[in-house]
């Protein structure tokens, strides 16, 4: 992992659960791995305090380039990829932990244009997007017709604004909304990753016709539960090529991050500190 026996410096962007977890292992199994924490920057500092060495404390992400960083990673919220993504590619290469950034199209070709005029690619994590390669493969060869993706859990676990912010469980189980997942993101920027990925893995379909259903379930108090469901060409008699897959993730109550999520985006780092890959949007 270490390119001519030199260490890839790793600053981390959020310091949730997530962050934690990442700077954690980061420091525990960096040195082996080829990997270099350089810094962790927080919204508030504070929570940095007693766990990060103050050495390591970031308070300024616009000073980010002082730390020479070969990779970021976001894990804090869309608005740092809306505020500072093409600031951060102008000095290493990005792995965003909130995708539903990018569903904001103004966003998208801002990375873009930072991507390619600065040599530094863009990474999205896929998260909890189960089957993702698939998906990519059979979008790239004109297969793909329809993509769907289902994301449920106890209302305690979504942080909704704007309209979702007041809509109300009418039952054990209430949608609280089904539609292109562009239309959602803004409203649900943190439960929407997953949707945002698909996206991203469909660029045929993309934001405006992979379609999203959030369901909000009191029965899920501990899991959060994903459905993908696609469909391909026609068979010689007519029927569909169809995939039906169903991942439940456990979860402690009201978290947004599922704990096998976070096991999946440690796997991302690694994939794309290892990847040699040029500008532009790779999923890892």
């Amino acid at each position: 992992m270490a390119l001519n026996g030199v260490p890839r410096k790793v600053g981390v962007v959020g310091y949730g659960r997530l962050g934690q977890s990442l700077v954690s292992q980061l420091l525990a199994q960096g040195s082996e791995l080829g990997l270099e924490l350089v810094f962790v920057w927080n919204r508030d500092p504070a929570r940095m305090a007693g766990s990060v060495p103050p050495s390591l404390q970031l308070h300024n992400l616009a000073a980010l380039g002082e730390r020479h960083p070969d990779l970021v990673v976001e894990v804090a919220h869309p608005k740092i990829i809306h505020e500072s993504g093409a600031h951060i590619l102008r000095h290493a290469n990005l792995l965003v932990g909130s995708p539903s950034a990018l569903a904001d199209q103004t966003t998208e070709q801002q990375l873009l244009d930072a991507s390619h005029r600065w040599g530094h690619a863009v990474f999205v994590a896929r998260g909890a997007l189960w089957g993702t390669e698939d998906i990519s493969r059979l979008d790239a060869a004109g297969g793909l017709q329809s993509l769907r993706v289902t994301m449920a859990t106890h209302p305690d676990g979504f942080r909704l604004e704007g309209p979702l912010a007041t809509a109300h469980s009418s039952g054990p189980r209430t949608v609280l909304y089904e539609g292109p997942i562009r239309g959602l993101c803004p409203f649900a920027p943190r439960n929407s990753n997953t949707m945002a990925a698909a996206a991203l893995a469909a660029p045929s379909l993309g934001f405006d016709n992979v379609i999203g259903v959030l369901v909000a379930d009191i029965s899920l108090t501990d899991m959060h539960v994903v459905d993908v469901e696609l469909r391909g060409p026609p068979g010689p008699r007519g029927q569909n090529f169809t995939v039906h897959t169903h991942r439940e993730n456990p979860a402690e109550p009201g978290a947004v991050t599922g704990s096998a999520t976070v096991a999946a985006f440690w796997r991302s780092l690694l994939g794309c500190s290892e990847l040699a890959s040029g500008p532009g949007i790779h999923l890892c």
